[in-house]
């Protein structure tokens, strides 16, 4: 399990898991609370925590990309797409990710 961490892919596999779950929790729990009971206490927690792992996310996929030699056009891109979109970050661990552990 630990050298699952001890690689880039690794780390960024484990940040996209994070940013990915950081995104559900805020648009599926702290949004609603927010509008619906007007409970803003979770938005003000969970955004600031999803745009650092958000952050992480992208610079450790171009730091990724650089590494392995991915080509912007057909791998990068994708990757960083993926963090825009609910569930992408898992998708795109399954579908790009895992092949390089």
């Amino acid at each position: 399990m630990l050298k699952f961490f001890n690689t880039q892919v690794g780390r960024l596999r484990l940040i996209a898991f994070l940013e990915g779950i950081s995104l559900l929790v805020l648009v599926g729990i702290a949004v609603p609370l927010k509008y619906v009971y007007h409970d803003p206490s979770l938005v003000k927690a969970m955004g600031p925590a999803h745009g650092i792992l958000f952050l992480l996310f992208v610079l450790n996929t171009m730091s990724v990309g650089i590494a392995y030699r991915w080509k912007f056009r057909t791998t990068t891109w994708k990757v960083l797409l993926a963090c825009f979109i609910p569930f992408g970050t898992f998708y795109i661990d399954r579908v790009i990710l895992s092949k390089y552990i």
